[in-house]
């Protein structure tokens, strides 16, 4: 498992440090879309975690949650429950959006890991994968949201070097994550984790936790258990019932964007 961490290992003789409470601010992928559950609703990622940990979970990840979202709207809840251990998963919907704004985005995360620090936690953001491997797009489009998606990067990257002098943060990169590429990581709509795709992220989250000292008494396997099967009537009814209007509403947001990669791509012709 290839991993970034900002923290130090520590040393042998000091007892792992327990995780009590976890906290998972983000999108829909903190909410679990993707690992859908028997009963209903979605399991996901941080509750993998919680398990492993064996902390109790505070999750405030709210479906299509922006970066500012998550500062203004999750952090408060956040910071008063003093979590010794968060997760921060936010950014791509800004990526989809016609207002993104990356010094925006790392000035609210910045904020946010700051806060985080300040009252003891240690956060785990994620940095993200080139989503146009596993979302197939024109060319043209697929360049565009490439170049959003390295841009996103750049400013998780400057609000963790600019929030390092308070603590530490570690850093899950999506891009090098064992398996992340695998089509069988990915749910339906290829936007959100799959069940073994939020097994790959609760895993490579705890392995960060453990490299920085902290208790990982539990294990998260590989192995799809407890979760819904997905079957081929599921994926016809997502794209009838989400798929297609999904589409519609980003291409009003994303126009400025496919004109922008098209006339980019003519000029360089």
């Amino acid at each position: 498992m290839t991993v970034q961490t900002l923290a130090p290992a520590r040393s042998g003789t000091l007892a792992p440090r327990p995780i009590r409470t976890l906290a998972a601010l983000g999108d829909s992928t903190v909410v679990g879309v993707g690992d859908p559950l028997p009963g209903g609703g979605w399991r996901g990622f941080p509750a993998l975690l919680r398990d492993a940990v064996g902390a109790d979970l505070l999750n405030t990840g709210r479906t299509g949650a922006r970066m500012a979202d998550v500062r203004d709207l999750q952090l408060p809840a956040a910071v008063a429950a003093r979590p010794e251990a968060a997760v921060v998963c936010a950014g791509m919907n800004d990526t989809l959006r016609s207002d993104f704004e990356p010094a925006g985005i790392q000035r609210d995360l910045a904020a946010v890991l700051r806060a985080l620090h300040g009252v003891g936690s240690h956060p785990v953001v994620l940095r993200y994968h080139d989503h146009t491997q596993v979302f197939r797009l024109p060319h043209r489009l697929r360049a565009a949201l490439r170049s959003r998606v390295a841009a996103l990067n750049t400013a998780i990257d400057g609000a963790v070097q600019e929030s390092g002098e308070t603590g530490a943060t570690g850093v899950l990169d999506l891009h090098r994550l064992p398996g992340g590429y695998e089509r069988t990581a990915w749910s339906v709509d290829r936007l959100h984790p799959s069940e073994q795709g939020h097994r790959l992220l609760a895993r490579g989250t705890a392995e960060l936790y453990r490299a920085a000292g902290f208790a990982v008494p539990g294990e998260v396997t590989l192995e799809c258990a407890g979760g819904r099967e997905v079957t081929a009537l599921h994926r016809g009814a997502w794209i009838v019932v989400k798929g297609t209007p999904w589409l519609v509403r980003r291409g009003r947001d994303l126009g400025p964007v496919i004109l922008r990669g098209l006339l980019d791509g003519d000029r360089a012709r």
